[in-house]
């Protein structure tokens, strides 16, 4: 019968309960690293909402202020010349984007085949070396051979001169096999070395360097240059950047029949938008008067400062050159900050 002392004594530990207690001590410190992961990513979560709902305001905002500017008979005519501006603004940039990427292309498939032809003849020389070599020590070691069987033959002759010989020629056998030993262990090596010269595999294409970029980029100025002088006309290139740049509300064209007008001239402008193409010696031309005024804030930049490409060459089928001012770079007409390469 147990006393009552007895029950109130505790009994010990065992050591699974010291366990089971480290194991809950390290569950609880993940959890609460979970639980302050997720009230971060909850945060994250909400911030991005509220960006979002801000965005989603915005756009519901501008969708209302252009359906009373529809609604309004003073301004759908306006509307709809802004959109048709737009869509030139879109076509000269979407022009310029294939020309300069045809043209980055074009100077990378070039630049590269001029490395491959490069690392080809190096190639081939240092192959031509190792092959002579190589038949150099084919044609060794067919000499050694040759002499090993000469004497291979010679030593099964009998007498008393052969006798007396016999050690000597032993010990000249056997430097011969080992020369001829170090002679195919020599063969083989320039073997797998040419092997080895034969597989290599041509260059990856290298990037283009600092001055192809800017030779790129002034071919690139100067068809922007000629988007805008075919466009010039009415002014239309700088009516669509502006169209592109700022809302519909912030422009008056005037009563419908000047719209409609004005949407005549676009459309004309536009049908012709295919047949903006220019001579390549007129982009040329053009190019080199743009690379003798542009000048670059760092050695290795490769778009220049704004103010140093900020006139605009027209070239006359004579030849004539006349100026305009016209900043097409830093008033960044058609996403040219983009298009550049840099």
């Amino acid at each position: 019968m147990s006393t009552p002392s007895a029950k109130l004594r505790k009994s010990p530990e065992t050591p699974d309960d010291g366990g089971k207690l480290l194991d809950l001590y390290k569950n609880r410190a993940e959890l609460k690293k979970e639980f302050a992961r997720l009230r971060e990513e909850k945060f994250q979560l909400e911030e991005r909402i509220k960006e979002q709902q801000g965005v989603t305001a915005r756009l519901q905002q501008k969708f209302e202020h252009l359906e009373s500017l529809l609604q309004d008979p003073e301004w759908v005519h306006t509307i709809t010349v802004v959109y048709q501006l737009r869509a030139l603004n879109s076509k000269c940039q979407r022009k310029l984007e294939a020309f300069a990427e045809e043209l980055k292309q074009q100077r990378e498939h070039r630049q590269h085949g001029q490395s491959v032809a490069q690392w080809s003849e190096e190639q081939s020389q240092q192959a031509a070396v190792i092959e002579g070599q190589l038949g150099e020590q084919r044609a060794h070691l067919q000499t050694l051979e040759d002499q090993l069987h000469t004497d291979q033959n010679g030593s099964g002759s009998s007498g008393a001169l052969s006798a007396i010989f016999g050690r000597s020629k032993a010990s000249s056998r056997e430097k011969l096999v080992a020369s001829i030993a170090a002679a195919k262990e020599k063969e083989q090596h320039l073997s797998q070395d040419f092997e080895k010269i034969q597989s290599r595999q041509a260059p990856d294409q290298p990037g283009l360097d600092v001055a192809s970029k800017r030779s790129i980029n002034f071919m690139i100025l100067s068809f922007a240059q000629q988007l805008w002088l075919h466009f010039s006309t009415d002014d239309l290139a700088s009516l669509a950047k502006e169209a592109n740049d700022r809302s519909p509300g912030a422009f008056r064209y005037g009563t419908r029949k000047e719209c409609e007008l004005l949407l005549e001239r676009i459309r004309i402008r536009a049908e012709s938008f295919e047949n903006v193409t220019t001579a390549a010696d007129v982009l040329q031309s053009r190019s080199k008067l743009i690379a003798e005024s542009a000048m670059f804030h760092n050695d290795d930049d490769t778009v220049p400062d704004t103010g140093t490409v900020a006139t605009v060459y027209a070239i006359d089928a004579d030849g004539v050159v006349k100026k305009t001012d016209s900043n097409l770079l830093g008033q960044n007409y058609w996403d040219l900050a983009n298009i550049l390469s840099r």
